[in-house]
């Protein structure tokens, strides 16, 4: 049965003119039920359009789902038999190399041009075995690719593409170590006092913008609280694009962000913009933001992941995935392993919305991190009345949470009150929002009990 669909899904790909071309498929070693699955890319895809790429990767990927990393038929093999090589191309050209072990396998490809000579290939490997790595030849129809096992250094693969002979190399896997999904068999949980965010409930958190007066913030804690929320938000230090605007209160904000804890008993999310301020915003809040201007600053990253208190870290404005989560890598690779992701938008060319809010990312971050996700859509929209239909949509799409502005008068408010949900807008958000996390399965957080 596995033949036959094997047999298939090579014909299927050789009916396409652009198709990788397999070597030694369905081969038996003599006395042998081994089967040999090497796949070699026959040619190169520097030619072919973004979507055929994808295509004939999941062509790859469908076709050789179905044998176990180290391929065998059902009947009894010989103890001593080789197992096969299995080079599994997939969207992401990850890939499981021969003799890979938990944490090490297949780290790089490097594929040689047309006309690359024997010594030239020998040299590639002298060179890669004096780093401590293996490596598996396969010869194609076209192509002759090198496979690296085990862990390699980052300028590797730039080292590698200098050399003579070398048409490309390409390393596997993400460059994120901590963050990266392969690193943990489960999603990561952060407690922030008694809350969990990330534990297979929806947590709430929602709050003024920034800390204006007293009476504004101890009313909103008050509210959301009594509405559902598990943790109040609030901005004491804030960055403005003008150096005339409004900076907020600082030291006197986050005081009056500790006495609505005091009052509500939810716990503190702020943010801190500055190296110098982290050990005094680390003595009042219980979790530390960084915010989507501060969020490539790489001594506030080193620094927030010294400070022993959880971090919320928002996307950057104009950060890719991959450059985010390097970001969370930084504050993880100083000792902190509490880190919450916060989609907040992304800036393109519409202009009809403040941002654009990437729910795209909620999935695509599930498949490679297991750090927990939440999302801004106050920030992601800048519209008020776009905030309960994002707030839905991304509890739909799986975020473990959202953090949402909340103001009891937004008209009169000093920074984003655009944006503002009033007390009455939050309140019919929660009694939308609190069924529908319930039926996916992943109920909101139970209320702080004061």
């Amino acid at each position: 049965m596995f033949q036959t669909r094997w047999a298939a899904f090579r014909a299927e790909l050789r009916t396409d003119d652009t198709a990788v071309y397999l070597n030694s498929l369905l081969t038996h070693s003599t006395g042998s039920r081994t089967l040999d699955l090497s796949l070699v890319l026959g040619r190169t895809c520097e030619s072919r359009s973004a979507n055929k790429q994808q295509q004939l990767f999941r062509l790859c990927k469908a076709g050789a789902a179905g044998p176990p990393p180290h391929v065998r038929t059902c009947e009894q093999t010989p103890a001593a038999e080789a197992t096969a090589s299995v080079f599994l191309f997939t969207e992401q050209f990850q890939t499981i190399g021969p003799k890979a072990t938990e944490n090490e396998g297949t780290s790089m490809i490097i594929v040689m041009q047309d006309a690359a000579t024997t010594e030239q290939i020998a040299a590639i490997e002298k060179r890669v075995r004096a780093e401590g790595l293996e490596t598996r030849v396969l010869q194609g129809v076209e192509k002759t690719v090198i496979a690296l096992i085990g862990k390699r250094p980052p300028e590797l693969a730039e080292q590698i593409e200098r050399m003579p002979g070398v048409f490309s190399a390409m390393p596997i896997g993400e460059p994120f170590k901590l963050a990266a999904r392969s690193e943990a068999t489960e999603s990561s949980s952060v407690k922030i006092g008694d809350i969990a965010i990330g534990n297979g409930k929806t947590t709430v958190i929602g709050g003024p913008c920034t800390v204006e007066t007293r009476e504004q913030l101890i009313t909103t804690a008050e509210h959301v609280a009594t509405a559902g929320a598990q943790l109040l938000r609030g901005g004491a230090f804030k960055p403005r694009s003008s150096p005339y605007s409004f900076q907020g209160l600082g030291v006197d904000g986050l005081k009056l962000l500790v006495d609505a804890r005091e009052a509500t008993g939810l716990p503190i999310v702020t943010e801190v913009l500055d190296p110098r301020h982290v050990e005094v915003v680390t003595n009042h809040a219980d979790m530390l933001q960084i915010g989507t201007r501060n969020a490539q600053n790489y001594v506030l990253l080193r620094e927030v992941g010294a400070c022993g208190k959880p971090v919320m870290l928002k996307r950057g404005m104009g950060n890719t995935i991959d450059e985010w989560l390097m970001c969370a890598e930084y504050v993880m690779a100083s000792g902190n392993p509490d880190v919450v992701l916060c989609e907040r938008g992304i800036r393109t060319f519409e202009t009809s919305s403040r941002f654009t809010l990437d729910l795209n990312a909620i999935p695509l971050l599930r498949r490679r991190t297991h750090l927990p996700i939440v999302v801004d859509p106050s920030q992601g929209t800048g519209h008020w009345f776009m905030v309960e239909a994002l707030s839905l949509a991304a509890i739909a799409a799986g975020a473990d949470g959202i953090i949402v502005e909340v103001h009891p008068t937004p008209d009169v408010a000093l920074i984003d009150g655009q944006q503002s949900l009033s007390l009455e807008n939050f309140t019919v958000l929660m009694e939308k929002l609190n069924p529908m996390a319930a039926a996916l399965g992943r109920p909101t957080n139970d209320p702080i009990q004061k």
